[in-house]
């Protein structure tokens, strides 16, 4: 897991504000994000669970929380999330400033699930 974005991406788009009770089933399951698309996992209240399970990289376990620095999702890298208790959490999704527009409509095409 890396804790560092790449130079030259920006902020396009930044999903509702989740609660433990209304966090999307797919986030809790393995997915990925497509090539190209990073993602900042950014905690409000409460701990989030961030968990890499992608082989190519090695099994990571981080506790996320409001005090520590956004979680990092790196592109097409399987991950997944867990609620520890009440939580309330975002993510941002970044890309090179000049990529071209998503075709998919599904977060953006932001998500690939597993």
């Amino acid at each position: 897991m890396t804790t560092d974005l790449p130079d030259g991406i920006k902020p396009y788009k930044r999903t509702a504000t989740f609660s433990e009770d209304t966090v999307p089933a797919g986030l809790l399951a393995e997915h990925s994000t497509k090539e190209g698309v990073w993602g900042l996992i950014q905690i409000e209240e409460g701990k989030l669970r961030y968990v890499v399970t992608d082989p190519r990289r090695a099994s990571t376990e981080v506790l996320l929380t409001p005090e520590c620095e956004p979680g990092v999702v790196e592109p097409t890298i399987l991950h997944r999330v867990e609620p520890v208790g009440a939580v309330r959490f975002h993510v941002q999704f970044l890309r090179v400033a000049d990529a071209t527009p998503f075709a998919d409509k599904d977060e953006g095409g932001a998500h690939d699930q597993r």
